[in-house]
């Protein structure tokens, strides 16, 4: 499969670029979740099948069943101790590395397989680098039981951190509320800008009822940057601060 559209050709050279410069035999890969993740798994697939010897942990039942069907071996955290590299997307990034991920609805078990690799490479298109996060909504994955009042309790929590006016909404498609692999629900925050990242997702999580935040900060190491031509760029961003404490390596910079 050949990408078809310019935004298509600028994933695909950031997918393809991740599996030529940083992956080699015998690595345990994390796989990430959306479309340009999507053509990193297609690259990956074609590598194996010219001889690559790796084994996946998909971020998200989709991921799982394209790497099968391209013929990545798969495995689980259950039989993996630790991963080599998760490779991943986002839906904004920004010049620090900071980015907003869940669009597709797979944050948490992104999160999960991120934090049990040595390392990680996020791969995005151009289009989604920007000088300050926040145009994308800020997925929040809940649990369903009184979900309500956990949104009632992000309302509170973001008007105290400068957000009284923050649009939230519960994630729904084809008028039916979106659930995740985990059995969650998402309430997307449209807040426009966000002033301090580190701050809000340094908080979030602490509400009851709220799983995952789509903040990622300080998680990558470097990003992948896809362009329309079909070039890429590679962008160290170890030194970015991060709002949580982590027990990779990426806790200890």
């Amino acid at each position: 499969m050949r990408p078809t559209t310019e935004q298509d050709l600028a994933k695909w050279a950031a997918g393809t670029a991740a599996v030529d410069a940083y992956v080699k035999d015998g690595m345990q890969l994390g796989l990430g979740s959306g479309t340009t993740s999507r053509w990193f798994v297609r690259a990956l697939g074609d590598a194996v099948s010219r001889g690559l010897d790796v084994v996946g942990v998909p971020t998200s039942t989709s991921t799982g069943e394209l790497a099968a069907e391209v013929g990545v071996p798969l495995t689980t955290l259950a039989e993996v101790d630790r991963l080599d590299i998760a490779f991943d997307g986002a839906d904004e990034i920004d010049v620090q590395g900071t980015m907003i991920k869940g669009g597709g609805g797979s944050l948490l078990w992104e999160r999960i397989v991120t934090d049990a690799a040595h390392r990680m490479v996020a791969m995005v298109d151009a289009s989604k680098t920007v000088e300050r996060l926040g145009a994308f909504p800020l997925p929040i994955e809940v649990v369903p039981f009184a979900w309500q009042s956990t949104g009632r309790s992000v309302a509170r929590l973001l008007s105290r951190l400068g957000y009284p006016e923050a649009d939230l909404r519960l994630r729904k498609r084809d008028g039916k509320t979106v659930v995740t692999d985990s059995g969650n629900y998402l309430i997307d925050a449209h807040l426009r800008v966000i002033e301090d990242p580190l701050a809000l997702d340094g908080q979030l999580n602490w509400i009851p009822g709220v799983v995952e935040n789509g903040l990622f900060s300080g998680v990558a190491d470097e990003v992948i940057i896809g362009h329309q031509d079909g070039t890429h760029q590679i962008r160290d961003v170890t030194s970015a601060p991060a709002a949580r404490p982590s027990t990779t390596n990426r806790g200890r910079r």
